[in-house]
């Protein structure tokens, strides 16, 4: 009997604590699917950028900033959905390293193209997801004008990039390398004839492609994104401005404007158009370099100093010796740097591939306006639109002007003497009459013979004689 007692007595225990404990499973559980259920009503949030240009600088502006901002919202995604031939080599090293410290996870939508610098951004997001048709890779470097391979100093940079960052997202390093090198062999996949590009399937049996989706929506679908929680970037009026100017061909234009307006300022001093042309180019060529943190305070200054070094030697101290070389140097000095990446005077950011692409696109520019000074120079100071910049009043010899029109250009080939300085502009002496002259290019001292070689707007264009 008491046997009978004790034992139901711990069967009561036993099934009170099995109840309590089913109990306290089933409202745990509940409470566990209700938190499940929340999170799939809430839904992921995305941060959605769209590149659809070619790699330039403002390329790198738009990915900077639009991660920066998906990060400080603490967004689950940043999706990037990419459509681009490629661009310049330093812009997309600059977007692949910012992706790979991204801190939250990173996702590669390509509509269409990723070739070249679009396919080593792509390569850098933690996922690869493709539409029907796409294609990825090609990545082999060449030249911004003819499109030539460039030697293989570069394709080693690139090989190199491409295989390391495939190697942080767990892609296969050859392959990536092939992108680039059309050398190297992938049995099954490509001979040494041609470099890897995949389509869609191919990359997704690859493992360069994770999903494929007819559109972003149904990516984003498949992400598990709330619409309510997708973010599109919406770049600034600013970024866009900025991004036209640091265009590659606007920075050529701003680069002959510099030289154009500083050479053309020199042969007629005095008429102000030529010289704010120059500062308007060099305005328009730093101002956005600075703001995107390329040209530094310290580079411009170098400029300013180098533009002020070279007056003073054309203006004050006669021939062209060693303070208008210094001048030059700091000159061009100025315009290379301020393309570099660096941190004050810290530039281990730019390599020596950046530094010459620097160096080629400020003496192109130099080179193209020389040309254009040499074909057109004399028309342009002749021409319709420069008259009603330069002043033509009627100078008659009654009044006491002894330079017109007729007058100057009878004295054409005929020999004279400098009574003044030329440093560039001064006066000159022919058959006992008096001319306002410029020498061509040359410092004359007073008391020169001379030799008068045309007529330019108002002055005689002279060159010395030799003793």
């Amino acid at each position: 009997m008491i046997f009978k007692k004790q034992l139901k007595s711990t069967v009561g225990v036993w099934t009170t604590l099995s109840t309590f404990l089913l109990l306290f499973v089933l409202c745990y559980g509940q409470g566990k699917v209700s938190a499940q259920d929340t999170e799939n009503a809430i839904g992921k949030s995305v941060y959605v950028t769209e590149l659809n240009e070619n790699i330039f600088p403002s390329a790198w502006r738009l990915i900077r900033e639009s991660l920066t901002e998906a990060e400080d919202r603490n967004m689950d995604y940043y999706l990037l959905d990419l459509n681009t031939y490629g661009g310049l080599v330093d812009v997309a090293d600059s977007i692949r390293t910012r992706l790979l410290k991204a801190k939250i996870p990173t996702l590669a939508f390509i509509d269409n193209n990723a070739a070249s610098a679009g396919a080593l951004i792509s390569i850098a997001c933690d996922s690869i997801f493709m539409v029907k048709g796409a294609q990825i890779g090609a990545a082999t470097v060449v030249s911004g004008g003819s499109g030539e391979a460039m030697p293989d100093k570069y394709q080693s940079y690139m090989r190199a990039t491409m295989r390391s960052t495939a190697e942080a997202k767990g892609r296969d390093p050859l392959i990536a390398e092939g992108m680039v090198d059309q050398r190297i062999s992938i049995p099954g996949l490509v001979d040494t004839s041609q470099v890897v590009t995949f389509t869609t399937q191919e990359a997704r049996k690859y493992g360069f492609c994770d999903g494929v989706f007819d559109d972003r929506e149904s990516l984003l679908a498949y992400l598990g994104a709330n619409p309510d929680r997708v973010v599109i970037h919406k770049t600034s009026f600013l970024s866009t401005i900025l991004g036209y100017l640091q265009h590659p061909m606007a920075t050529g234009i701003f680069l002959m404007m510099i030289f154009s307006g500083i050479y053309f300022e020199l042969q007629t001093p005095g008429i102000g158009f030529p010289i704010m042309a120059a500062t308007i180019g060099a305005i328009l060529y730093f101002a956005p370099n600075y703001m995107d943190g390329l040209a530094d305070y310290w580079e411009i200054g170098i400029f300013v100093l180098g533009m002020i070094l070279i007056g003073v030697e054309v203006f004050a101290i006669p021939g062209f010796g060693l303070i208008g070389i210094l001048g030059g140097i700091l000159f061009l000095s100025g315009l290379v740097l301020s393309l570099l990446r660096n941190d004050m005077f810290d530039f281990s950011m730019a390599d020596t591939d950046q530094a010459s692409l620097a160096l080629v696109t400020v003496l192109g520019a130099m080179v193209l306006s020389l040309i254009a000074f040499f074909f057109f120079g004399g028309k342009l100071a002749d021409s319709a639109a420069a008259s009603r910049l330069i002043l033509k009043a009627k100078q008659d010899t009654d009044e006491g002007y002894t330079v017109g029109d007729k007058r100057s250009r009878s004295v054409v080939d005929r020999e004279g003497l400098a009574v003044t300085d030329l440093r560039l502009t001064g006066i000159v002496e022919i058959d006992g009459e008096r001319y306002d002259a410029i020498s061509e290019g040359n410092y004359i001292p007073k008391g020169k013979r001379i030799k008068v070689l045309s007529y330019r707007s108002i002055y005689l264009v002279v060159m010395p004689l030799a003793e």
